[in-house]
């Protein structure tokens, strides 16, 4: 037992330092919030001299027209909308690879998983191309429009490889009751997909929020700046940057982030052991 209780500990032990290894640049970001420049650049201690909420009210109005308020609102707009056309999508694209046998059915899904080997610099140029003749340039379509097709075949696979361990009694039963195939998905295989849906969901919602690339290749105008491209601008515009404010701003773009997962961590890792055990 007293092995065993050792044992706990020192892993409970490895797993707290290497946890505040991994948070150290948040920490680090956090204090910086709170310091000047000098401070910054010119001290290695941790903690600031002083414990001033100027560098968010400045940051948060910033130097420009528009206050992160502003940016605040353009993220959710192309964000959340994104996100539920993606899993909209994607469930269905899976439920028919996962549950119907047509002919060219392991031959289109194995060329859907390929696609997952391309690299987003092999696209970007016929997809922009694209997006210029349709007049979608300079606006959130470029974001809607793939996720409304289900154009992200890692979530197609995802959800693919979790309907694959529901049994077809479910299917079966729902037919034999008088259910469709579009019945059967909504009403019985849907709600069994919650675990795996909240994963995918979160993970499209991470990667949207954060994606500056495809924002910033789109995106011109700044009044539909998002908060990756806002915190750019930030640094940019201003000649003598203040750091401080930027570092404010940073920590509060990435707080709805932090709280999205904790409150869905239970969901996300339920989503991620399932999908990885069944296949």
């Amino acid at each position: 037992m007293k092995n065993k209780e050792l044992k706990k500990v020192l892993t409970y032990m490895f797993l707290g330092i290497f946890g505040i290894v991994m948070l150290f640049p948040v920490i680090w970001m956090f204090f910086a919030c709170f310091k000047t420049n000098n401070e910054i650049f010119g001290s290695l201690r941790i903690l600031p001299q002083g414990w001033s909420m100027e560098a968010f009210v400045k940051g948060w109005k910033t130097t420009g027209t528009y206050t992160y308020a502003k940016y605040f609102i353009n993220t959710f707009a192309l964000v959340i909308p994104t996100t539920l056309l993606t899993l909209a999508s994607c469930s269905l694209v899976a439920y028919g690879f996962a549950r119907f046998d047509f002919p060219g059915n392991q031959f289109l899904f194995m060329i859907l998983i390929a696609t997952l080997m391309l690299p987003n610099a092999v696209i970007i140029i016929p997809r922009y191309a694209l997006f210029n003749k349709l007049g979608w340039l300079d606006s959130y379509m470029t974001f809607f429009a793939p996720a409304a097709v289900g154009c992200y075949p890692f979530f197609v696979f995802m959800l693919v490889q979790f309907l694959r361990g529901l049994p077809r009694d479910l299917d079966e039963s729902a037919y034999i009751d008088g259910c469709g195939p579009f019945q059967c998905f909504i009403q019985i295989l849907l709600p069994l997909l919650k675990p795996a849906l909240f994963s995918a969901g979160l993970f499209q919602f991470l990667w949207t929020w954060n994606d500056f690339f495809n924002t910033n290749i789109y995106i011109n105008t700044v009044s539909k700046f998002p908060l990756s491209l806002a915190l750019r601008v930030s640094i940019d515009v201003t000649s003598n940057i203040q750091w401080n404010q930027v570092m404010s701003m940073a920590l509060v773009s990435i707080l709805p982030l932090i709280l999205l997962f904790f409150a869905a961590q239970k969901y996300f890792v339920e989503g991620i052991a399932t999908t990885g055990m069944k296949g």
